[in-house]
């Protein structure tokens, strides 16, 4: 499966092709053309290219590339980064901040409270991430759906 999502953000993949029933946010994939028995062809949802995110890991208090999440958590961790609008949530104090300088995915110096851009955020009391649906000064005062990291 990652193969083929693979080839379709970057590479040819000549047996994939749109899907002419159902639904239209579908990809049809066959069998290949050196198959001595075809197959019927599968349907697969067209979920596009992976944009990975910066999402916080809260049993390191480290922000990493979340290169595969849902549903409020990220489940496969990649290597440590900064949020590109340096919005960083601080364990300390539980307060999302500004980071004026970030070391391997840990803000060693923070700035004024902040929201971030994706209004995406790590809610401490049950470890998932919230679309914050009333953002107050650094913090979310109403929760609402979660969402990828």
């Amino acid at each position: 499966m990652i193969l083929l999502v693979a080839a379709a953000c970057g590479g040819h993949t000549p047996d994939a092709k749109p899907a002419t029933k159902g639904d239209p946010h579908t990809v049809a994939v066959g069998t290949g053309s050196g198959s001595a028995t075809p197959a019927p062809p599968a349907t697969l949802p067209n979920v596009g290219c992976l944009k990975p995110s910066c999402a916080f890991h809260a049993a390191t208090a480290t922000y990493f590339t979340c290169l595969a999440g849902g549903a409020g958590a990220c489940f496969h961790f990649g290597s440590p980064c900064a949020p590109a609008d340096s919005c960083m949530y601080d364990p300390a104090d539980h307060i999302y901040k500004l980071c004026t300088r970030a070391i391997q995915g840990t803000c060693e110096q923070w700035g004024a409270a902040c929201g971030p851009s994706s209004a995406c955020m790590f809610d401490p009391a049950d470890g998932l991430h919230h679309h914050c649906d009333a953002l107050a000064v650094g913090t979310c005062k109403t929760y609402g759906a979660l969402c990828a990291p």
